[in-house]
């Protein structure tokens, strides 16, 4: 059974999503402040979190930057805030999913699941010598694993959000090929995302310093100007 973190100061709030999310088969964990997420967190093992971006003793931004410092559990915020900055700054330090209030309890479920899949579809997983062929493509110095869900590159392996990977393994599918943020926005997720090209645009860049610490030489992912994004393999 999968657990789902709560962190939410209006009990209201918390005790419709703790109903509707283990009616859904979930677990859940509920608290108010930032403080004791932070502290379950490093005493048991949680699946995701919902976390209030209005919290009584700290702000929700500022926790989720604490969190992704240590853990990489899917977080989805939950706010009363709906200007579109706040989307874009809640999406750049981390969060896998965004959610206004008022909320339907049903979609906060569906949004849950859909992220669940999505981290579990890309989680780096180990497997037995023996127990089946790895599916792998080489491209230039990347290696694609489709069966664990990683990307090499010059033989590190690369850790990567599921956005990331999902941006990454798009361009790596037709190199040189310009990709649109529409287009890499629609391969960054199962479900519709806001369609907010500067988060793209910042998935982009925590990706080319996360291969820029790999190789300082060379910059795969290139700027097509006023169209979009492509790689550009380099032996």
């Amino acid at each position: 059974m999968q657990t789902i973190l709560i962190v939410e100061d209006e009990p209201g709030i918390a005790d419709t999503l703790v109903y509707v999310l283990e009616q859904e088969g979930f677990a859940t964990r509920w608290v108010q402040l930032a403080g004791d997420a932070l502290e379950l967190l490093e005493q048991e093992p949680i699946d995701a979190v919902l976390l209030d971006i209005g919290l009584p003793d700290a702000s929700g931004l500022e926790t989720c930057k604490q969190i992704r410092a240590k853990w990489t559990v899917p977080i989805l915020f939950l706010t009363a805030r709906k200007e579109e900055i706040d989307r874009i700054i809640g999406l750049e330090i981390g969060a896998d999913d965004y959610i206004s209030k008022p909320f339907s309890p049903r979609e906060v479920a569906a949004r849950v699941k859909a992220v669940l899949r999505r981290t579990q579809a890309n989680q780096i997983t180990s497997q037995p010598a023996g127990q089946g062929e790895c599916e792998q493509q080489q491209c230039g110095p990347f290696l694609l694993n489709l069966t664990t869900h990683s990307i090499s590159y010059h033989n590190q392996v690369l850790e990567l959000t599921p956005y990331e990977y999902r941006i990454l393994r798009t361009l790596l599918s037709q190199p040189e090929r310009v990709f649109s943020r529409a287009q890499l926005l629609d391969n960054m997720s199962d479900t519709p995302l806001p369609s907010l090209d500067r988060s793209v645009d910042s998935h982009i860049r925590s990706l080319r310093a996360k291969l820029t610490m790999v190789n300082q030489e060379n910059q795969p992912v290139c700027t097509r100007r006023g169209f979009g994004y492509f790689l550009k393999v380099q032996a």
